[in-house]
């Protein structure tokens, strides 16, 4: 007996009604989470939980669906953090204003870059995303009239019309709200034609310039995008911890947005929360094992890599729609 294909609309249903659970769940999560919550020490971690895992959707689009490598990805969340800091104590600024312009100073200098490095691939773009980070990272330890230098600067608190914003439980809703709104806006822009060319660029760019794309202005596009967020968050970020220093533009917390895509899984919305997770949770959970947190931290990646080479969530969301359905799954969460 020939097998009978499953139709395009059944697969759409599941794909459309496993969105809307996951977000269903996301946002249940993000309201109870706080009840759950016994002190001030573990809004903190779940704040930073949600800062990461919207750093990581960002990157995702970029790395995840559109196939372009980025190791420098903490330096545009470091301008936004130092534009917001520089604008509101040099210059008065009030910290929206400052977040605004932060956010779109830095959307101007990436928008320049990617017109440049965007023309490389594999691994030289690696190469030059990661120069970018360097430079954007010496440039905030060097300027030491303006940023503080090595030692950082202080940052003041935000307010909204006047009303300030304190304390991490008021912060924790601003954090979870955002979470939420950059999923669904990665949702919708993952299904829209603009999210099918940028994947159809993953596959393959000389396939995607022949169907019509304009491979170019997409991957700018994206690379824009992504770099916007992360400066936003950044921007943030550095009123809510009150100082920074040049090390949140540092290389190693580029390493921890690729470590947060790839181990939850690339093109996987909800694989970069899950990887936001982890590495959020996992050095607390590591640092009574003193000296050995490293070790145990590298060895736990690397398991976790050979028996679940696609990331985490995909790799499992393979799994059981194999089992359930007697076929390889292959759609990403």
């Amino acid at each position: 007996m020939t097998q009978i294909s499953q139709s395009p609309a059944p697969r759409a249903a599941r794909s459309n009604t496993g969105r809307f659970i996951g977000l269903a769940t996301l946002t249940t999560v993000v309201a109870l989470l706080p009840l759950a919550l016994p002190n001030a020490f573990y809004v903190d971690v779940a704040i930073r939980i949600a800062i990461l895992a919207v750093n990581g959707i960002a990157l995702n689009l970029l790395m995840g669906y559109t196939g372009q490598i980025s190791l420098g990805h903490a330096g545009f969340f470091g301008l936004g953090a130092y534009g917001s800091a520089v604008l509101t104590a040099h210059f008065g600024w009030s910290p929206l204003w400052a977040l605004l312009a932060a956010a779109a100073m830095t959307a101007v200098i990436a928008w320049g870059v990617a017109r440049v490095i965007l023309r490389l691939r594999g691994h030289y773009l690696a190469m030059a995303t990661l120069g970018l980070g360097i430079i954007i990272s010496i440039v905030l330890s060097n300027e030491t009239a303006w940023t503080g230098g090595p030692d950082g600067m202080a940052v003041d608190s935000f307010s909204l019309f006047g009303v300030p914003l304190s304390g991490e439980r008021r912060w924790y809703w601003v954090f979870g709200g955002l979470l939420i709104g950059t999923v669904i806006l990665a949702q919708n822009l993952i299904d829209s034609p603009a999210g099918r060319a940028l994947q159809a660029l993953h596959g393959s760019e000389t396939a995607a310039s022949v169907a019509g794309i304009d491979v170019g202005r997409r991957k700018v596009g994206v690379f824009v995008l992504s770099a916007t967020v992360a400066a936003v968050m950044g921007s943030l970020s550095a009123h809510y911890a009150g100082y920074i220093n040049p090390g949140i533009a540092g290389f190693l917390q580029s390493v921890e947005l690729v470590i947060i895509v790839v181990l939850g899984g690339m093109a996987s919305i909800y694989g970069s929360i899950f990887g936001a997770v982890v590495m959020g949770l996992l050095p607390q959970l590591l640092a009574g094992y003193e000296g050995w947190d490293s070790v145990l931290f590298g060895l736990i990646m690397v398991v976790t890599m050979i028996v679940l080479p696609r990331g985490v969530v995909p790799s499992l969301t393979a799994r059981l729609r194999s089992t359930r359905f007697g076929t390889k799954g292959n759609a990403p969460c």
